[in-house]
């Protein structure tokens, strides 16, 4: 069976090949990835904002919830937990630790932790958080050894370990010397078994100074494209929101390669998916008596024996000048492969030179890749500066994957942007642009019109003057992919009914009417006659006389034996349309089990050398 198994599990490889090198499952998981919150639950905490703002405690909750949520739906086998600490009552696995209170532990996020953190949530959840946890002593070393011991708990493989520290204190130990130590071992104790700890500081009156106890306490920045310490706290939840999703998010590259800038000058780099078009997840087959998940397994028979064929026994084949071209699939595989995969620069090009109308698909991320070559890094951030700089791009001959075609790219220079909150909005790097082959460019013959007058063109310049807005992508969401989830958790948390979404991409009609004005009926006049009536139906086309007042059927073509015989000899059976093939198996007792081009064929050859 290791035979099937080596064959069959990739069977899918080729389709996958043509919907495109980079999609978002193309990397490979090697483990699960997991997420702690370790929450300060002092009475800070609950301190309510200015002007009835949540309090940092309320956003804290907001955050996790939000998390969860996003976790159920894009990866829900990953683990989250939910920690409290400085918490009067102490529960936590053989209650080891005071003051520590282990809400949620180390587990597979689920519709009832959801509805359990929504509890947390408001002026109710305020309440319910001070009789069940309450606020007391803090020790944030006894925190930490908590944490640790859920990991060690965890039997899994995990590929991914961080832990998210949520306070407003910048001194939870009240300068006790002994505890800050302790706090201090037990975190570089954490980050010397692989746990990234993160601080998503909330703000207090008179600021939050990290220096005094928290520097020691985090990671350092995993690369420079991350800041590590935020120097400002977090007073609004979008800015909590937004920081806890940069870290929270694991970048993954689609493929790790080499940039080749010459003979013996290579720089490691890795290919990165900025935008993936998000889709609804497929519908899962159950089965009707269990509800349990059905697998689908593929399996090759032949047509005339019915006898199981193994992956020894197929072949390829390709009809080329009336001859079958028989191979076998390392021939396949040596006839797809170009040359090894990586960048390979040709030259540089002024920006000019790219046109926006080149774009044939997605743009992928290009980014150093370190620890796979020393010296990446800073090569790779010379060339950027360059060529942002000079103005230029760069022009390479790009192979993504073994077996798979060269393409020709063009790497634009990306410099590195920050928001006012000092996070990082824009990362430093390479956009690989897909360039055109001369084989892709196509010569339209476009229907002639009448040009518009320069009258109407200036009137029409003033509506779109009137109509421009700041465009930003991420400020539109997909209406239909937000009501499939919003509906999903509905039934997942037993709501009543889904919560309503707003469609964003519908036009505010009210609001461009009132920009406008009558800038519309102005434009109206000048380009439309004056019976001009849109709601009217174009007038039906009279018929010929030569018709008759009826369509003309097509002539059956009827395909003699020597006839068919003639074109398999040479090669142009392809060049029959599919309707001509089924009448022709139909005329002469063939029997085919599909309706695609090549089964007739296949299907006609065997009948006809039978």
């Amino acid at each position: 069976m290791a035979e099937w198994n080596a064959y069959y599990q990739n069977e899918d490889e080729e389709g996958e090949e043509e919907e495109g090198e980079h999609s978002g499952r193309d990397y490979k998981i090697t483990g699960r990835d997991s997420l702690v919150f370790l929450v300060d639950a002092s009475k800070e905490m609950f301190i309510k904002g200015e002007d009835g703002e949540p309090s940092n405690f309320d956003m804290t909750m907001q955050v996790v919830r939000t998390v969860y949520t996003s976790k159920i739906i894009s990866s829900d086998k990953d683990l989250l937990a939910l920690v409290f600490y400085g918490t009067e009552e102490s529960k936590n696995p053989r209650n080891s630790f005071k003051h520590v209170y282990v809400y949620h532990d180390l587990s597979e996020p689920g519709a009832k932790r959801v509805q359990e953190v929504d509890a947390l949530r408001g002026e109710k959840g305020a309440k319910l958080a001070a009789e069940t946890i309450g606020s007391g002593e803090t020790s944030l070393g006894d925190a930490l050894w908590c944490c640790a011991n859920l990991y060690s708990d965890i039997k899994l493989r995990l590929s991914h370990k961080r832990l998210m520290i949520f306070t407003c204190r910048d001194e939870p130990h009240g300068g006790d010397s002994v505890k800050d130590r302790q706090a201090r071992t037990k975190a570089s104790d954490l980050k010397e078994t692989g746990v990234v700890i993160d601080l998503m500081h909330l703000m207090k009156p008179g600021g939050f100074d990290i220096s005094l106890f928290f520097c020691d306490i985090v990671s350092p920045p995993e690369d420079e494209s991350e800041l590590g310490l935020q120097l400002q706290p977090s007073d609004k939840l979008e800015d909590l929101q937004k920081r806890v999703r940069a870290k929270e998010l694991q970048k993954r590259a689609l493929a790790r390669l080499n940039l080749c800038l010459g003979e013996g000058i290579n720089v490691a780099v890795g290919i990165y998916a900025t935008a993936v078009a998000a889709r609804k997840p497929g519908s899962i087959k159950l089965y009707r008596e269990t509800n349990e998940p059905v697998h689908s397994k593929t399996r090759t028979f032949h047509t005339q024996t019915g006898s199981l064929l193994l992956p020894s026994e197929i072949k390829k084949a390709q009809y080329y000048g009336g001859k079958e071209i028989v191979m076998e699939r390392d021939e396949v595989d040596a006839i797809k492969k170009f040359d090894d995969p990586g960048l390979f620069l040709i030259g540089f090009k002024p920006m000019e030179k790219l046109k926006l109308h080149h774009h044939i698909r997605p743009a992928v991320f290009l980014y150093p890749e370190e620890d796979e070559v020393k010296g990446s890094s800073c090569l790779f951030a010379t060339l950027l500066k360059k060529c942002s700089e000079r103005n230029v791009f760069a022009l390479c001959r790009f192979i993504s994957r073994r077996n798979y075609p060269p393409r020709f790219v063009a790497l634009l220079p990306q410099n590195e942007e920050l928001d006012e909150g000092k996070v990082q909005i824009t990362p430093p790097g390479f956009n690989i642009i897909y360039l055109p082959f001369a084989d892709d460019f196509r010569t339209l013959d476009p229907p002639q019109f009448p040009s518009a007058s320069q009258t109407q063109v200036d009137k029409m310049k003033e509506i779109v003057s009137k109509l421009r807005f700041k465009y930003r992508s991420e400020g539109f969401e997909n209406p239909v992919i937000q009501q499939h989830f919003r509906n999903l958790e509905a039934l997942a948390l037993d709501m009543m009914a889904p919560e309503e979404i707003e469609d964003l991409i519908m036009p505010k009609v009210d609001q461009i009417d009132e920009r406008l004005g009558p800038l519309v009926q102005e434009f109206k006049d000048l380009v439309y006659p004056a019976y001009y009536n849109p709601e009217s139906k174009p007038a039906a086309k009279r018929k010929t006389a030569d018709t008759g007042g009826g369509a003309e059927k097509k002539p059956k073509v009827e395909l003699t034996e020597d006839e068919l015989k003639a074109h398999v000899q040479n090669g142009t059976l392809v060049k029959l349309t599919v309707p001509v093939l089924k009448d022709a198996c139909k005329q002469f007792g063939v029997r085919t089990t599909g309706t695609k081009k090549q089964e007739l064929i296949d299907a006609l050859i065997a009948r006809l050398r039978s």
